[in-house]
């Protein structure tokens, strides 16, 4: 059955980690803004059907003349962001009447294949048993919890636990549920797979990409332009 899929791409944050000029998603990355490198992966996906970027309000301007330039068909519309990241993909869930799933990616996360997209989705259409599908990196090192001043108070088993990241998947009624559900409790979270399991939703975690970086400090953008260089070679 084919579905209709729209990915969200929340990309308005203030990047504090980052500085400020440029913001990140217009940061250059070998001739190509960060953001558009994210958006033209997500376009060669062919189930997606539309990509909303949020952007702030300021950008959207500017990030309407680049989706022009890099002629990005599937972006129809952009949504303006929110003080956190919550209000930016709620802002673009209120957008949306009804569609089947949303897909949601970081705009800041230019590496993400064709491939983690597929798996992702293939993952909730034939697993009829979840509510949403995550990707995520098992984590290596050993965990410990710690006070304030650096004493351990325990180490966690780390086999149980995972770096999650995003290309995420929802069914769109559930996700829009799990947010209205959210803002009645004035609850917040920093993914969205989280408000779906405070309603006692089944959320699978597949395996992600260890290369599909968030680019949060300026460290970051350099690893980001090797292994885009790196690609480009083969």
């Amino acid at each position: 059955m084919k579905r209709n899929i729209t990915a969200i791409v929340p990309a308005a944050g203030w990047g504090r980690r980052f500085g400020c000029s440029p913001k990140k998603p217009f940061v250059d990355l070998l001739g190509i803004p960060l953001l558009i490198h994210t958006l033209k992966r997500l376009h060669a996906v062919n189930s997606i059907r539309e990509i909303i970027p949020v952007l702030s309000k300021e950008d959207m301007e500017k990030g309407l003349e680049l989706i022009e330039t890099y002629k990005l068909n599937k972006v129809k519309r952009i949504a303006p962001g929110g003080k956190e990241r919550q209000d930016s993909v709620y802002n673009a869930l209120r957008l949306l009447i009804e569609e089947d799933l949303i897909l949601i990616h970081d705009g800041v996360r230019p590496l993400v294949t064709q491939e983690l997209v597929e798996r992702v989705l293939s993952e909730i259409n034939r697993n009829k048993d979840i509510d949403g599908v995550v990707s995520g990196i098992p984590l290596k090192e050993t965990l410990k919890e710690v006070t304030d001043n650096g004493s351990v108070i325990s180490t966690a088993r780390r086999e149980r636990f995972w770096t999650i990241q995003t290309p995420q998947v929802f069914y769109f009624n559930l996700l829009k549920k799990a947010y209205e559900k959210a803002y009645k409790d004035k609850f917040y979270a920093t993914d969205d797979a989280a408000l779906v399991e405070r309603i006692g939703r089944k959320v699978k975690v597949i395996l992600g990409d260890p290369f599909n970086i968030k680019v949060t400090t300026p460290e970051d953008i350099e690893m980001v332009k090797y292994l885009l260089k790196k690609q480009l070679e083969f």
